[in-house]
C-alpha cells in the first residue's frame, strides 16, 4: 500500500482550504440576500434606463442612467414619491436655470444660481433631505455644457424616463410586500425581546451580577433603537395600502397596532433591565424574590414569542391566548409573593420589585391588544422632517391659488 507523501498532504491541504475559502465567500452573499437582491435590482434598472434612454433621445441614455440611480429608493412607496418630487423639482428648477443661461450664459454665475434655485424651490416644495439634493444635482445635468433649447428638452425626458424606470424597478427590490416586511421587522424585534427576558430569567434565578445586568440593560437599549425602523415600515406599509389596488388596507392598519404593541413591548423590557441593574447595585433582590421574579419573566417571554408565531401563521388560537394569560397570572403571584414577604425587606427594593410586577402587566395587555393606550390613544405619524413631501402639491397648489386670488381682490377693492 503506498504511502502518502508530502505534496499529496500540500495537495489536500490545499484543496480544503480552497473549499473553506468558498464557502465563505459564498456564505458573505448568501447572508445577506436582501441586499444582494436591492444591489442588483438597482444595477438592472440603471442600465435598463441607459438603455431606454438612448432608444429613445439620442444620447439620453446617460442622464436617465444618473436618474434612475439617484430616484431608486428600494421600495416602491419611497421611489414613487423622491420620482416625483424629483421631476417637479428639476423642471423647476432647471427652467429657471435656463433664463439663468441665457442672461449670464453657463458659468460661475448661471451654475450658484441655479443651487441656489433649487435649494429655494426644495424647501417651498417641502422636499427631503434627499430630494433636496438630488435636484439640483440633476437640475445642473440639464442645463450643463452645450446647452440649447432642444438639448434641455431631452434632458428632461431622459429625467423622466430615469424617474419612471426607478419607480418601476423598485417594486422587485423585496421579495415580500411592505406589509411582509413590516411582519418580519415586527417579528424580529418581538423575538429579540422574548430571547432577553428569556437570559434575565435565567440570570435572576442564578443570582445575577453587575455586569450582567449591565448586559441587559446594554441590550434592551439597542431594542429601543430598533423602534423607528419598525415604525417607519408599518407607516410605509399603511400608506402602500392607501393607494395599491391590490394590497389589504385593514391588513395594514393591524399591523399599524401591531407595531405600536411592540413599541410598548420593548420600553417595559429596557424598564425591567432597567429595575434589574438598579436592585443589584443597591445590593440586589432578595433570595426569597428571585424564583417568583424568574418565573414571572419566562412566562413574559414565552408570551412573547407564541404571539410571533400567531403574527406569522396569521391565527387566532387560545393556545396564544393562555400563554398572554400565565403571564398575567405570574406576574399576580410574584405580587403577592412580595406583599406577603414585605416584612423586613428594604422599602427600595421592594418597590423596585413591585413594578416588576406592572411591566408584565403591560407586556401581556400589549400582546393581547387589550389596552386602551395602543388604540384610544392616536399615535402621530411619520415625522414631517422625514417626509419626501410634508404637504402635497394639490394641497400647496390650492393655498398658493387662495393667497394670489387674496391679493387680486384687495388689488380691486383699492382701485374700483
Amino acid at each position: 500500500m503506498p504511502q502518502p507523501t508530502s505534496a499529496h498532504f500540500w495537495q489536500v491541504n490545499t484543496y480544503l482550504f480552497m473549499k473553506n475559502f468558498l464557502r465563505r465567500f459564498i456564505k458573505l452573499f448568501t447572508d445577506r440576500r436582501i441586499w444582494v437582491r436591492q444591489i442588483v435590482v438597482a444595477s438592472l434598472a440603471s442600465a435598463t434606463a441607459w438603455q431606454v434612454g438612448d432608444l429613445v433621445i439620442k444620447n439620453g441614455g446617460v442622464v436617465a442612467a444618473i436618474v434612475c440611480g439617484l430616484s431608486i429608493r428600494i421600495s416602491l412607496h419611497k421611489s414613487v414619491r423622491e420620482g416625483f418630487g424629483q421631476i417637479i423639482g428639476t423642471a423647476i428648477g432647471a427652467s429657471i436655470a435656463l433664463v439663468a443661461v441665457w442672461l449670464f450664459t453657463f458659468g460661475f454665475i448661471s451654475v450658484g444660481v441655479t443651487v441656489l434655485t433649487c435649494a429655494v424651490i426644495a424647501r417651498a416644495l417641502h422636499l427631503g433631505e434627499v430630494a433636496s439634493v438630488n435636484v439640483p444635482v440633476t437640475a445642473l445635468i440639464v442645463i450643463g455644457p452645450g446647452l440649447s433649447e432642444s438639448t434641455a428638452a431631452t434632458r428632461l425626458t431622459s429625467t423622466l424616463i430615469g424617474a419612471c424606470i426607478a419607480i418601476f424597478f423598485s417594486y422587485f427590490s423585496h421579495p415580500k410586500t411592505p406589509a411582509g416586511r413590516t411582519i418580519d421587522q415586527i417579528a424580529e424585534l418581538a423575538n429579540r425581546c422574548a430571547k432577553l427576558l428569556g437570559d434575565m430569567s435565567e440570570g435572576v434565578a442564578a443570582g445575577y451580577t453587575q455586569d450582567e445586568a449591565g448586559s441587559w440593560l446594554a441590550k434592551a437599549r439597542l431594542l429601543v433603537e430598533e423602534i423607528p425602523k419598525v415604525r417607519a415600515q408599518a407607516i410605509e406599509a399603511k400608506s402602500f395600502a392607501r393607494w395599491f389596488p391590490t394590497a389589504e388596507k385593514d391588513l395594514a392598519e393591524e399591523l399599524y397596532i401591531r407595531g405600536v404593541a411592540v413599541e410598548h413591548t420593548v420600553v417595559q423590557v429596557r424598564t425591567i433591565a432597567r429595575t434589574l441593574f438598579d436592585s443589584v447595585v443597591d445590593g440586589g433582590i432578595p433570595d426569597t424574590t428571585n424564583r417568583k421574579i424568574a418565573k414571572a419573566l419566562s412566562a413574559a417571554s414565552f408570551a412573547i414569542s407564541n404571539r410571533v408565531e400567531q403574527l406569522r401563521d396569521s391565527e387566532d388560537s387560545e393556545f396564544y391566548e393562555d400563554a398572554t394569560e400565565d403571564a398575567r397570572q405570574a406576574g399576580a403571584q410574584l405580587a403577592e409573593t412580595l406583599i406577603e414577604e414585605s416584612d423586613g425587606v428594604d422599602p427600595e427594593q421592594l418597590v423596585r420589585s413591585i413594578s416588576l410586577v406592572t411591566n408584565i402587566e403591560r407586556i401581556a395587555d400589549s400582546l393581547d391588544e387589550s389596552s386602551p393606550a395602543l388604540k384610544d390613544v392616536k399615535t402621530p405619524d411619520e415625522p414631517a422632517s422625514d417626509k419626501l413631501m410634508k404637504l402635497s402639491p394639490i394641497t400647496q397648489t390650492t393655498r398658493l391659488s387662495k393667497k394670489i386670488w387674496r391679493h387680486i381682490k384687495k388689488v380691486f377693492r383699492n382701485y374700483f
